[in-house]
């Protein structure tokens, strides 16, 4: 799902302030974050690997309240500097927020603000994007953040344009990104953005990681309810509409369900989980049909059926859209992956174990690296752009 950046054209004109340097980067550290998602920037932007042809960023490492900072396992952590230092960076990373229900501090969200006035580059990683809202600084504009937390960012955050599909979004000036992986995608790119495809990809191979991912975030999704439906009306028809995914229904329907217009009732949805029901509605079809590739013997037309698509022609197109792969490849590449006989099938009397069926022959092609579940490959022409790359939303 590649979209155009809505970056406005004044945002790509900014300039930084005469104090800050474009290769400076300062990332932001608080208390309860977790490790991993900070050492992410850490890793990037403060290692010298100029031996192998990967330009050199200045690190500053700032602490966003006062220390020691607690992090994952009971770690304590001294960061080096203060919000002051925050001034001199022309890139300033929050890797991620240590809860999405508490308020990040003040003093922190001043410094953020006052970073984007003068210029800089501001960078939310997963949870980080919370912060960036915090701050003002994503009224307005597309953004993503982890999918589990993308309801609770559109619901608390009306006026951002949360997109729980994209790995990351670039809208020029302020940047946000989903979950762990999606942040070295997102650091990779801003790489890319300053130094082009060869340094990036020179960082990619030392980190040993591609220097492009294809998809976006739909093949990680779950049917569960997002965390703060719980307690809303809307709650009921969200449930019965993924306990009747194999009947043919509409959104129409499930507005009529609730009570409600079909325009109040897409934007009551939006709010709630951060996507336009008709899309949900499609992404949980094309999950069920998932399961029922990988877990059952029924054929493609049956699996249509089942998952409540109109025809089978409807479901190899979204799924295709959405997964990269024909319903017939991918339950292929997942049995190619399994041990023969470590599989459980879904029959008309039950569960039993059954063998591995044969290849079809439109997977034969496949390489050995699609046969991963969940992340089937997409192709893509020599050197594309970013912005061309599913789940990957950034400025022209």
């Amino acid at each position: 799902m590649s979209h155009d950046s809505t970056a406005a054209p004044e945002t790509a004109a900014r300039k930084l302030s005469g104090r800050r340097r474009k290769e400076i980067v300062a990332v932001l550290l608080f208390s309860g974050g977790p490790i991993f998602e900070s050492s992410i920037p850490l890793s990037v932007f403060g290692i010298d690997r100029q031996d192998a042809g990967v330009p050199r960023y200045r690190l500053l490492v700032c602490a966003g309240e006062e220390g020691p900072l607690r992090t994952t396992g009971g770690l304590e952590l001294t960061a080096p500097q203060g919000l002051e230092a925050i001034s001199r960076a022309g890139t300033v990373v929050v890797p991620a927020w240590r809860s999405i229900t508490s308020p990040p501090p003040e003093d922190a969200l001043d410094a953020l603000r006052r970073a984007h006035e003068e210029g800089a580059r501001i960078v939310g990683l997963c949870t980080g994007a919370f912060v960036l809202a915090a701050a003002g600084l994503l009224d307005g504009r597309p953004a993503t953040t982890h999918w589990m937390y993308a309801p609770t960012l559109a619901k608390r955050y009306p006026s951002v344009h949360v997109d729980p599909r994209e790995l990351f979004v670039d809208d020029g000036d302020v940047l946000t990104s989903a979950g762990t992986a999606a942040g070295i995608d997102l650091c990779l790119h801003i790489v890319r953005t300053d130094h082009g495809n060869e340094a990036a990809g020179a960082l990619a191979r030392r980190l040993v990681v591609p220097p492009r991912r294809s998809g976006g975030q739909e093949r990680y999704l779950d049917r569960s309810l997002p965390e703060e439906i719980g307690a809303d009306p809307l709650a009921e028809v969200v449930a019965w509409a993924l306990e009747h995914l194999h009947e043919q229904f509409d959104v129409e329907t499930l507005a009529a369900r609730a009570y409600m217009s079909r325009r109040t009732f897409d934007r009551r949805f939006r709010s709630l989980t951060g996507s336009a029901p008709l899309q949900w509605l499609i992404t949980q079809r094309v999950l069920q049909a998932q399961r029922l590739l990988e877990t059952s013997d029924y054929s493609v037309d049956e699996v249509a059926g089942r998952c409540g698509f109109r025809s089978p022609v409807a479901l190899r197109g979204h799924f295709r859209r959405q997964l990269g792969s024909s319903p017939a490849a991918y339950r292929a590449a997942y049995r190619a992956r399994r041990p023969q006989g470590d599989r459980t099938v879904v029959t008309e009397a039950g569960t039993e174990g059954a063998p591995r069926v044969p290849v079809p022959p439109e997977a034969a092609a496949l390489p050995p690296e699609s046969a991963v579940p969940y992340q089937t490959r997409r192709s893509a022409p020599p050197m594309p752009t970013a912005a061309s790359l599913p789940g990957q939303r950034s400025a022209p």
